[in-house]
């Protein structure tokens, strides 16, 4: 009967411990429409873009790609006459909203390229998440006037 005890206290112990293990599924941000904007030969820098939801709050907290030395996360604000872009150490993404990154807006900079972004190449962009650690997705050099159309279609 000790035993059948220590066995029983045992497994409401373990239960107790995973109901507040959160499933790594509900917490994972959903990315779409990652694009970056075509440069030019010697161009040292460039701007990436993209939707981010999330069930949970969280926050985007660094990036890293293959195609610069640095990313940083930035924001584009107006003072005054003169269109300022700033870093900030952290994007806030509230639960179950959609924050846009987005030309005029907060964005993903690529500082120290290491290759030309051409239009209709891909490359791979790891998102860093405060609560749901990494994310990986792909960004595809495209021009803003074809932004649009991708993000219309559905699938």
């Amino acid at each position: 009967m000790n035993t059948l005890r220590r066995t029983l206290i045992a497994f409401a112990t373990l239960a107790a411990c995973t109901a507040w293990v959160p499933a790594s599924g509900q917490t994972a941000p959903k990315v779409e429409g990652a694009w970056a904007r075509p440069t030019v030969a010697g161009q040292a820098g460039g701007g990436g873009f993209l939707k981010i939801t999330s069930p949970t709050a969280d926050r985007l907290i660094s990036a890293s790609a293959p195609v610069s030395k640095t990313v940083e996360l930035h924001t584009m604000q107006m003072e005054g006459n003169v269109m300022r872009m700033r870093e900030v150490p952290a994007i806030e993404i509230p639960a179950g909203q959609t924050v846009e990154l987005k030309p005029g807006g907060l964005h993903v900079m690529f500082i120290g390229l290491t290759q030309t972004l051409n239009v209709g190449a891909t490359f791979p962009l790891t998102l860093r998440f405060e609560k749901a650690g990494e994310v990986k997705v792909e960004v595809k050099v495209m021009t803003g006037a074809a932004m649009p159309a991708m993000m219309d279609h559905k699938h």
